[in-house]
């Protein structure tokens, strides 16, 4: 609506026609409005006149003068003046904002349509005088946010306003509530902020819409001072009233939710009508429980309001008022209404729609309640644990699954929720039930730490429970006694409700006692329960089910027909009892035991899947009247497809639908079928057994024996007759006659009186037989194997026969007498086929018997062969050996003789500093020891001695003497000398034995080479100048001679030694060549040919070793002449210098 023009004037001046006088009016004290009229309309004024006249009205608050005079204005007004179509414009567009205004504050739908038609009449007429004026344009714009679906239109004109003049401080308002309405509120503050920097003087509504912003946005401190700017531009703001109280409310103190009421209390006077002020009361005094003022404020709201979202909000208190006092038919209708008028951002009504459709027994109603709460707050809590809770009461498994989803959260968002890990471990039981006791046990964890009290008896209960399914019968008894104790304990307080549980637990521990077989203590158990509750039908119906197991067919039925007498509908008892029938093979009773519950309740699946069954069963016994046998089919299938119409995921109903295919010969598609229910749940061993048997069918022969052993792995424990005797067949369609043999073996020990394990065991025996005897290759152990296992089935024919079991097998189309009479026509042929195996068992043992010779004689002609090698491998090595003993022998002749002459070049030097040497037992040729010339040779002499008295001091003085002079032959020599012992030591340390004939013949060899040293020495001695000398180097060749003969015979010990041995080990060897047959002594022959060869391959080797060595020794002692000879002239040459420096040294001391 466009700005009242205010005139600073306080009067208007009407012109009377035709004359310059003029009417004066005050603004203040209008008269009537139809006096004032008629003076307008006789006096014709202008049309600006007109409008003057009913803004005054306006502002003095008299409407209907003002509506009156712009209506008459239309066709009475003066217009013959310059201008009149913006005084025109001006008219209408004035008159239509005040229809807006109307229409914005009428209640009644059709007053206010009556309102906006008027207005809309009036722009049209406005827009045929001038569409684009900017105020007409803001009028009509403002006219548009009246009708939400008109935003746009209303957006559009303010921007063309805008266009003209941004700084237009109407369009920037229009444009700021538009986008607060889209809820951008971000560009809503910046237009309020646009404007009021356009204008500062703007009103406190332009104050009231930044508060709302900042509000909005998370800026509370700032909406606060926007709302109290408001206010002082405004005191009587009652948006600024509520948007203070509003904050000060959620402060939630004291003193602040006081302040906060008074505010509102404040806002109601002034405005008694405004929606929000009474919803917020009625918010304040729901909390103080005055549900009287709450619905009474509610139902005034609603009344003066067309807003929906006010409305829904006004809904919403009066429900929750009529849903706490219990008035659920109130609530239910306001709640319902609330999320009609909102339905898309006010999820508070959904929450509380959703509690009462759970109240009406709606849980998929609620469900969607919930959703919608959850869908636009993904992390409520609350909702989230609801839906868990519908969830998981479903039959869908899709909707058990998102139960377990929201559980999970609803726990990960709290952890410290009990209800939420309770609920959700009673989730888990079907399936999880590891996961489930893990959710049990940290709700009892939490009950214990956190909340500090007991665990209530029925967890205990539960967690027993599981622990019973698991096979933790231990645990589970702990758990039932704990539940047991802690109830006995708590009896007193409450009699009805824990006797209730304290019954559940005792059949529980029943349950348990019968679970470990312990049937006399169930027994008692079951019974104590009847004393107390006779009526229990559970312990009657699990007594009669241990009768059942123990073989009392008799007292399982007079049990089972005891629970029937307390109550003919219990489906359990019918099911139990036609059990019983169908397991006897009497399936008429049995039939009707189900059909008397298909008649209280069609829909029991259990009972007509066991009609199928029973219809299916038949079609297994013999019968030649195939049309009775096609119309069992047809019942059977029948059943099962109504079943599968109620469940479509019932196994059992789809595995009886693959039975009756395959019955009637489609073994594809009834595989098929059993593929699919076994991929659907891999726990169910009938759909693992009827897919091998459609293997067996199908002659995969292989693959069923391997289904049938994995389902025995699988489902049981023990040996399982029937699933044997399905096994047995398969193996012998598969013609695997030992295995199928040794599994009725095994069978017998489980079922040793069963006929039908008995005759399939004497059938596999006779057919074991029968190929053996028909194969002329088979040895001796095999046929008298055959006739034995023939002779047990003869055995076990005649007996079957003998007691009368051959009626019942004649019903599987077999014959024991037949059988019989052809194991004594077997037994019959059995001498020619013993006469043939042993006579082919003699041909295979001589055969045998020559094969070995064959082999040891190749073996020992290998051994011989291995023998003269290594003999001859032997011979060698000695050889060398040989050669290299003498090699070393050799150099170390000419190290001695290398040695001689460096002592005797240390001597010379030595007579520089002794005038006489004197040793003792040192004589010259004559005998007479000689004369001593000074003081210096009677020193040396003493050296001398001390020499030859110590051979070691002698040669370190020597070594003294001559570094200078005999360095680098002492290096040279030294390490030839090592080299040489290197060798000699790796050649000692060969292990190899020698023989007596080498050791003789080294032993020769040294004495010769020894004789040969002596001589050379000998001779040497006689050359010599000194005697000294000489007895040095004939000491030390004796020396070194003497140990050469130890070394030499050492080495001939060793060498005995290992002779010995190897004299030992031939006659070891020989020994057990003696102690082989008589077939082997031409090889013990050749054997001792080739010894003798080598023995004379051996003395020939050693004759040329001798000559070889001979050889080298006559040019080693040529040598040592050549090197002696040096020697002496060398002791010449000395000498003669000794004489020389004797002299000089006489001189000296005459001097």
């Amino acid at each position: 609506m466009t700005d009242v023009e205010y005139y600073s004037t306080g009067s208007i001046e009407i012109p009377l026609r035709d004359s310059d006088e003029v009417i004066e009016l005050g603004l203040d004290q209008l008269p009537d409005g139809e006096e004032v009229l008629s003076i307008l309309i006789q006096e014709n004024c202008p049309l600006h006149v007109w409008i003057r006249l009913a803004i005054g009205y306006y502002k003095q608050g008299k409407l209907a003068d003002f509506v009156h005079i712009l209506e008459k204005s239309q066709p009475s007004a003066n217009i013959n003046y310059r201008g009149f179509e913006k005084d025109k414009l001006k008219a209408l567009d004035t008159l239509a904002a005040h229809y807006v205004q109307m229409a914005n504050k009428e209640k009644n739908k059709d007053l206010k349509k009556d309102y906006c038609n008027k207005a809309t009449l009036l722009y049209t007429s406005a827009d045929k005088i001038s569409m684009y004026d900017s105020d007409h344009l803001l009028s009509r714009a403002y006219f548009c946010l009246l009708d939400s679906d008109k935003l746009d239109q209303a957006d559009a004109q303010f921007n063309f306003v805008l266009s003209t003049n941004q700084y237009n401080v109407a369009a920037l308002v229009g444009k700021a509530t538009i986008a607060f309405n889209k809820k951008d509120y971000k560009t809503s503050l910046n237009l309020y902020k646009k404007a009021l920097k356009t204008n500062s003087n703007a009103p406190a509504g332009v104050r009231l819409g930044m508060g709302l912003c900042f509000y909005k946005l998370g800026k509370i401190p700032k909406a606060k001072l926007a709302f109290e700017r408001a206010l002082e531009l405004d005191q009587q703001c009652v948006g600024a009233l509520i948007g203070l109280s509003i904050l000060e409310l959620n402060n939630k103190t004291t003193d602040s939710t006081k302040l906060g009421v008074e505010m509102l209390s404040k806002a109601y006077q002034l405005d008694s009508k405004n929606p929000i002020v009474l919803n917020h009361l009625a918010n304040h005094f729901f909390y103080k429980k005055d549900y009287q003022k709450v619905q009474q404020l509610a139902m005034h709201a609603f009344h003066n309001t067309e807003n929906e979202f006010i409305r829904a909000e006004t809904c919403y208190q009066l429900a929750r008022s009529y849903h706490i006092q219990g008035d659920y038919d109130q609530a239910f209708q306001y709640y319902y209404q609330a999320t009609q008028f909102n339905s898309s951002s006010f999820i508070l009504p959904f929450f509380g729609l959703g509690q009462m459709y759970l109240h009406r027994n709606d849980p998929e109603n609620a469900a969607l309640c919930f959703e919608k709460v959850l869908k636009s707050n993904p992390n409520n809590y609350e909702a989230m644990k609801i839906l868990g809770s519908i969830y998981s009461g479903s039959k869908e498994p899709e909707k058990k699954e998102l139960a377990k989803q929201n559980f999970k959260k609803v726990t990960e968002l709290c952890p410290d929720d009990v209800e939420a890990w309770i609920e959700y471990a009673q989730l888990l039981e079907s399936n999880d039930i590891q996961g489930a006791l893990t959710a049990y046990g940290l709700a009892t964890k939490i009950l214990k730490e956190k909340v500090n009290e007991e665990v209530p008896p029925e967890i205990l209960n539960n967690v027993g429970s599981l622990h019973f399914r698991l096979g933790n019968y231990d645990e589970s008894k702990r758990y039932f006694d704990a539940a047991l104790k802690f109830v006995n304990n708590e009896i007193i307080h409450d009699k009805v409700y824990y006797s209730a549980i304290q019954t559940t637990i005792e059949y529980n521990l029943a349950r348990l006692y019968e679970a470990k077989h312990e049937y006399d203590i169930a027994d008692k158990s079951y019974k104590h329960i009847l004393s107390k509750q006779p009526q229990y039908i559970d312990c009657i119906l699990r007594i009669g089910c241990m009768c059942r197991d123990r073989g009392q067919i008799h007292e399982a039925s007079e049990w089972f027909k005891e629970a029937l007498r307390f109550t003919q509908t219990q489906p359990d008892s019918w099911s139990l009892l036609g059990n019983l029938y169908f397991d006897k093979e009497q399936l008429g009773p049995a039939q009707n035991q189900f059909e008397r519950i298909i008649k209280n309740n069609e829909q029991d699946t259990y009972a007509l899947v066991a009609l199928g069954n029973i219809w299916l069963h038949t079609l297994y016994q013999p019968t030649k009247d195939k049309s009775k046998e096609k119309r069992h089919e047809q019942r059977a299938l029948q059943m099962y497809k109504t079943v599968l119409k109620i469940d479509p995921r019932n196994i059992w109903a789809a595995n009886g639908v693959g039975c009756v295919l395959a019955h009637k010969g489609l073994l594809n598609e009834a595989r098929d079928i059993f593929a699919q229910v076994r991929e659907a749940t891999a726990d169910f061993s009938d759909v693992w057994l009827n897919i091998a048997h459609i293997l067996v069918e199908q002659k995969q022969f292989i693959r069923a024996i391997q289904m049938y052993e994995n389902c025995s792995k699988k489902f049981y424990k023990h040996t399982n007759t029937q699933l044997c005797l399905y096994l047995i067949r398969a193996l012998f369609r598969a013609n695997r006659l030992a295995e199928c043999k040794q599994m009725l073996l095994k069978a017998r020990h489980v079922a040793p009186d069963d006929t039908l394990f008995m005759f399939n065991l004497a059938l596999v025996q006779q057919k074991l037989a029968r190929q053996v005897m028909s194969d002329n290759k088979s040895n001796l152990r095999t046929v008298q194997s055959a006739m034995y296992d023939l002779k047990s089935a003869w055995r076990t024919f005649n007996y079957l026969l003998s007691v009368g079991e051959a009626e019942k097998l004649r019903e599987f189309k077999v014959d024991p007498k037949s059988e019989a009479k052809f194991c004594e026509d077997l037994l019959a042929q059995g001498k020619y086929h013993l006469t043939r195996a042993e006579k082919i068992d003699e041909e295979e043992r001589e055969l045998k018997r020559r094969k070995e010779q064959e082999i040891q004689q190749i073996k020992l002609k290998q051994m011989n062969e291995e023998l003269l090698k290594e003999q001859e491998q032997e011979a060698q090595r000695l050889a060398l050996e040989q050669k290299r003993l003498d090699f070393i022998r050799q150099t170390q002749n000419m190290i001695i003789v290398e040695e001689k002459f460096e002592k005797k070049s240390a001597k010379k030097r030595s007579k520089k500093d002794t005038t006489d040497i004197v040793t003792s037992g040192s004589e010259s040729e004559t005998g007479e020891p000689k004369p001593s010339k000074s003081k210096k040779s009677k020193s040396k002499k003493r050296r001398t001695a001390e020499m030859s008295g110590d051979d070691d001091r002698d040669n370190e003085a020597s070594q003294d003497s001559q570094e200078a002079k005999s360095s680098k032959k002492k290096k040279s020599k030294s390490r030839i000398k090592n080299s040489i012992l290197s060798d000699d030591d790796d050649s000692r340390t060969q292990d190899d034995s020698d023989t007596e004939k080498s050791s003789k013949k080294k032993k020769q060899k040294t004495e010769k080479s020894s004789k040969s040293k002596s001589s050379k020495q000998e001779s040497s001695q006689k050359n010599s100048n000194y005697k000294s000398r000489e007895y040095i180097s004939s000491s030390e060749s004796n020396n070194e001679q003497e140990e050469g003969e130890e070394e030499e015979e050492e080495e001939r010990q060793v060498s005995g030694d290992e002779s010995t041995n190897n004299d030992a080990k031939e006659i070891q060897s020989g020994d057990e060549v003696n102690n082989q047959d008589d077939e082997t002594m031409e090889n013990d022959e050749q054997v001792e040919e080739n010894g003798e060869e080598q023995e004379e391959q051996e003395e020939e080797q050693g004759e040329e070793n001798e000559e070889e060595q001979g050889e080298q020794q006559e040019e080693n002692e040529e040598a040592n002449e050549e090197e002696q000879e040096e020697y002496q002239e060398q002791e010449e040459e000395g000498n003669e210098e000794e004489v020389q420096e004797e002299a000089q040294d006489e001189e000296e001391e005459e001097e």
